[in-house]
């Protein structure tokens, strides 16, 4: 298990912006599996939506990024680098992300020819399927 220490030596993202909280499951330059806790806390419910927070879907498919990040430089011909995104496709948001709720985020790289990848991303709560997307980056 990688904790945000652990992702933080991976990818170059921090506090406000790094959305996941531990990798629980990890092959690199194949797959992981991460987990997002969502806290009342988190400073875009503020105003996303008052008296009715829901994350952001956008986020949602950050974290799933960061998740396909996490896999894709852990390569040791990537470590140091960054994963930039390239392309969405086929994103589907199917069930609203609230304070309490618990992510499991899971990217699988599904062909990468040079520095351009693709990967397959779920985020899940309680097995139910929240956010699907086909995720395209770049490693510079």
């Amino acid at each position: 298990m990688l904790g945000i220490k652990e992702i933080e030596a991976i990818i170059p993202h921090r506090h406000p912006f790094l959305l996941i909280d531990r990798i629980e499951e990890l092959e690199p330059g194949v797959r992981a599996v991460g987990y997002k806790a969502v806290s009342f806390d988190e400073p875009y419910f503020a105003g996303h939506f008052p008296g009715e927070p829901v994350m952001p879907g956008v986020l949602i498919v950050e974290a799933l990024a960061q998740t396909g990040a996490v896999a894709a430089l852990s390569l040791e011909e990537n470590k140091g680098k960054t994963a930039y995104f390239g392309g969405m496709d086929h994103v589907r948001f199917k069930k609203k992300v609230v304070p309490g709720n618990v992510l499991r985020l899971e990217c699988q790289i599904i062909r990468q020819k040079g520095p351009v990848g693709v990967g397959n991303a779920v985020a899940t709560i309680d097995g139910k399927v929240a956010v699907s997307a086909e995720l395209t980056f770049m490693i510079g």
